[in-house]
């Protein structure tokens, strides 16, 4: 009797780092422009030119930037996914493919844009 081997583990798996990374960022994000609009934070702190300095230039910005940004790409498209299901469509194995492949290439393209 031979097993088959899932991926799905793996994609569970990206979807709870996603939704993990989601739910810690994303509200300090929102707290840190609720700041600046209320004057808490000056505005000059969270300038274009400076922020765009910490995130492209110096590896620890980089590093957050992707950590940010790719696991939220996984946890994404397999809510999309899994939400296809849950409102009757059932897409087949190439489409399955078409989306966790692109979101692969995705995910690459951040962390060469981002690093180099």
């Amino acid at each position: 009797m031979s097993q088959k081997r899932h991926i799905e583990p793996l994609l569970w798996s990206l979807f709870g780092a996603g939704g993990t990374t989601i739910a810690f960022f994303f509200p300090a994000m929102i707290l840190v422009i609720l700041a600046v609009s209320l004057g808490a934070i000056p505005a000059e702190a969270l300038s274009y030119e400076r922020m765009s300095d910490f995130f492209l230039n110096n590896l620890f910005g980089q590093l957050i930037l992707l950590v940010a940004l790719v696991p939220s790409y996984w946890a994404c498209i397999h809510r999309i996914y899994h939400g296809l299901h849950d409102l009757g469509f059932h897409p087949g194995a190439g489409l399955k493919v078409l989306f966790y492949g692109a979101t692969l290439v995705l995910s690459v393209v951040t962390v060469i844009l981002v690093l180099f």
